[in-house]
């Protein structure tokens, strides 16, 4: 007869296969979770209704339905579909693309950056891909771009969404683990833009060391569309700084306005306009230095005061010196970030010193594509670190200023607004019954004994904290392959997590490295769901082994980013620890 804790491995081992012949998760995990649960309840003599799985499934479905952190997911899915329905990606990406026109492979390198932030505005890695799928791979193709390089870059830079907070993936680990959700968004935020930096370091590589994969573009498209206007402003000025001019229409504007003479005469507030813009990235710029130097520099030097003070007002004779040291950066920090402030500043005061026609139009694009989307997703996370607001209420914020801004760009009817929320709904119920059934199978497994089992071999291995990070990550890894990260985070992770106490293990940094790990279940072959995303909007000549070939190198980036995290915790660590303490 088989013992129960070999049911609960057969459980598992079936549930892997069950998946990928293409029936649905969720109810797979909850068939399987009664099946099983049948079993491991039953008891001679008792009728078939009075199994005590029932009351177990009940339970689960309960504790799913109750759990607060799963609330926020359908406002930042929602959030991310009326984005994505408002077509507001479009400009975006035409200004970046101006922006880095000199720099090599510049189309796949704004490609790259408007999923990254496309990435974070929305967290819906389908969406990204094809979205980017319809907007750049075609103009990619065109300029001659490998097919690879072009397909790689879209496909890996689409799943940043699932990395980069606000991340429903994070959400639902968050569920799973009992982790709080603002502490793995600080922890998730560097290694995200880390790994889109290594994305960006091997696409200009490659592309220096090999230029015939990313063609240089023709002038047409590096063109930049400046008004005749501006371009007479400017002539009136030349040597001097085209802000000289601003400074003459400011102090004489008749003066200003009667040196253009011949050249055509302009309208006062088309300056002042015009030029207002290109304001908007220095003053967001120097605004948020001041804000942050306000945070970590004056706010954190008044922190200590304020607990000795807090402290004597309770009647306990405390010395100044008894206030724990950690309350505050270090000296050095200081040095560190007011050096950082320095060199923005004076990097922005040469850009600007230097500025011509067409800088000025590049900077208004960027500011009128990129500002309202960057402000809202600023805020919406900021207000979550900072502990303003909660996670699901800074997501209903997230998702009202969507809808502002599709309307202001008029681009969201009431079709696309059905679509939106018909969406949202439906990948909302399968979250909630994935943890519905997960719930349920879980429990079943351990009260098999199956859990029990796996922790008894674990330790019966004798490893170290890194031979077991190697072998919990390496099997995530390969189970990326046939599974989704749904399945793996609310089956397998939970099997792992009772195990990071034996190791001392921070959960925190295993769960980042997951999520890190996980972007390549998207780009693992043969449930690679990126390519299969971006296959369905490519030209019918570009093949799925292509795009598969593309997407390789991500996936050792991805393992170097990996490493680079394991030997340097404090790129994950760090700014949870430092917002909201150990």
């Amino acid at each position: 007869m088989i013992s129960d804790p070999a049911l609960g491995l057969i459980m598992l081992c079936l549930i892997v296969v069950v998946i990928m012949m293409g029936f649905p998760t969720a109810f797979t995990l909850m068939g399987l979770g009664f099946v099983f649960g049948f079993f491991a309840y039953f008891k001679s003599g008792q009728f078939w209704w009075q199994n005590g799985v029932f009351d177990l499934m009940v339970q689960r479905t309960y504790g799913a339905m109750t759990n607060d952190v799963l609330i926020s997911i359908p406002l930042f899915v929602l959030m991310g579909y009326v984005m994505e329905r408002g077509a507001l990606v479009d400009k975006m990406f035409y200004s970046i693309q101006l922006a880095f026109r000199r720099v090599p492979a510049s189309l796949a390198v704004a490609t790259l950056i408007v999923c990254t932030f496309w990435g974070i505005a929305s967290g819906l890695v389908g969406a990204v891909v094809v979205l980017m799928g319809v907007i750049a791979f075609n103009p990619m193709l065109r300029a001659g771009y490998d097919v690879k390089l072009a397909s790689g870059v879209i496909t890996a830079g689409g799943t940043l969404g699932i990395l980069i907070p606000p991340s429903v993936m994070i959400i639902v680990y968050a569920a799973v683990a009992g982790q709080s959700v603002v502490k793995l968004y600080a922890a998730a935020m560097f290694p995200g833009f880390f790994l889109s930096l290594l994305y960006l370091i091997y696409i200009v590589g490659w592309a220096m060391i090999n230029p015939k994969i990313a063609p240089p573009l023709p002038e047409e498209q590096t063109r930049v569309p400046v008004p005749q206007w501006m371009r007479n402003f400017q002539a009136a000025y030349v040597p001097r700084n085209i802000f000289a001019g601003l400074a003459t229409a400011l102090v004489s504007p008749g003066r200003a306005l009667a040196l253009q003479g011949e050249r055509g005469r302009i309208k006062y507030s088309t300056v002042l306009s015009n030029f207002g813009y290109s304001l908007v990235p220095f003053l967001i710029v120097g605004g948020t230095l001041a804000l942050t130097w306000w945070y970590v520099v004056i706010h954190q030097q008044v922190a200590p005061e304020a607990a000795v003070e807090g402290v004597q007002q309770l009647g306990m004779r405390v010395e100044r010196a008894a206030v724990p040291a950690d309350l505050g950066p270090p000296t050095a920090f200081y040095w560190w970030f007011a050096g950082i402030v320095i060199v923005c500043l004076l990097w922005q005061v040469k850009y600007y010193w230097k500025l011509d026609a067409d800088r000025l139009q590049v900077i208004k694009l960027l500011s009128t594509s990129i500002m309202p989307l960057g402000i809202l997703t600023v805020v919406v996370l900021a207000v979550i670190l900072f502990g303003i607001t909660t996670a699901t209420e800074s997501a209903g914020v997230g998702a009202a200023g969507a809808f502002l801004l599709a309307f202001h760009a008029r681009t969201l009817d009431w079709k696309r607004t059905k679509e939106a929320v018909f969406l949202t709904a439906k990948t909302t119920a399968m979250v909630c019954w994935l943890f519905v059934g997960s719930a349920l199978f879980s429990g079943v497994f351990a009260i098999l004994g199956g859990q029990a089992l796996v922790e008894q071999w674990v330790l019966s291995l004798n490893m170290s904290p890194i031979q077991f990070m190697i072998l919990s990550q390496a099997i995530i890894f390969i189970l990326g392959w046939p599974l989704e990260w749904t399945e793996i985070i609310v089956i397998f992770v939970p099997i792992f997590l009772p195990l990071l106490k034996h190791f001392n293990i921070d959960p925190i940094l295993w769960g980042v490295l997951v999520f890190v790990n996980l972007q390549a279940a998207f780009l693992s072959p043969p449930v690679a769901m990126s390519a299969f995303y971006l296959k369905g909007v490519a030209p019918k000549h570009v093949t799925l082994n292509q795009i598969f070939s593309g997407m390789m190198p991500y996936m050792i980036i991805v393992i170097v980013c990996m490493i680079i995290m394991y030997f340097w915790p404090g790129m994950t660590l760090w700014l949870p620890k430092y917002l909201y303490g150990s």
